[in-house]
């Protein structure tokens, strides 16, 4: 009885392995690159005071100097964002002459506010980036590009990829003497954007001159097939 309870449970994981049907796998790319839309900024108000409520009063006035300005330049509200407020002390660490034993005391605070920046208007990146520093803003924290709606390109560059992953797969059962099968999975591993700066182009602006470069939307696609009997 034992025996014939074990034949029972390797039966179907053998009868299984031999089903199975032999397979090719390929791992196809596609790219596409496209001009960026969007620019996104971060920017910086530090300020310096005595005390700690001055300092805070100072950089609330400063950076809400920056925010009208942008908005009186056509960046609209919700493209707007401040983060990252920041209130440290600043330390007098000199020795005192009389007594190398006093700590350091508090001299004044420094306040410090970021402000990110979503711009859809890339014409004007220059000359905000410039009015901006103008008004108020003392620190670049960084630039970057993007697009707005990146699911077209993404999609292009998917179809890329699957047309990649079909042509790899028929040279591959070509050069094995095989015929390709029926699909059995398709996947996707991920897909991002980059920017490629090599194929930059500088912006027409007034103000500071920005290399606007291009985006590389890349997929990857794995596809499975099943090995046609001859």
């Amino acid at each position: 009885m034992r025996i014939l309870l074990v034949f029972l449970f390797l039966f179907p994981a053998t009868l299984w392995a031999e089903a199975a049907p032999p397979t090719i796998t390929a791992t196809g790319e596609g790219r596409v690159a496209v001009a960026p839309d969007m620019a996104t900024i971060s920017v910086g108000v530090t300020t310096q005071q005595k005390t700690a409520a001055a300092t805070l009063a100072e950089n609330n006035k400063a950076t809400a100097a920056v925010l009208e300005r942008l908005k009186a330049d056509g960046v609209a509200p919700r493209d707007l964002q401040t983060s990252g407020l920041s209130l440290s002390p600043l330390w007098d660490r000199q020795i005192s002459q009389s007594s190398q034993n006093n700590p350091p005391k508090i001299s004044g605070y420094v306040a410090s506010n970021t402000i990110v920046v979503r711009l859809r208007d890339l014409a004007k990146l220059g000359e905000i980036l410039d009015s901006t520093v103008g008004q108020g803003a003392n620190q670049f924290n960084g630039l970057s590009f993007g697009l707005q709606d990146p699911k077209p390109s993404e999609d292009a560059a998917r179809r890329a990829a699957v047309a990649d992953a079909m042509a790899r797969a028929h040279l591959y059962a070509s050069a094995a003497g095989v015929r390709l099968g029926r699909i059995l999975s398709i996947s996707e591993p991920s897909s991002r954007a980059v920017p490629e700066m090599a194929m930059a182009r500088m912006a027409a602006s007034d103000g500071v001159p920005i290399a606007e470069g291009e985006l590389s939307i890349s997929a990857q696609v794995t596809i499975v097939f099943a090995i046609a009997a001859h």
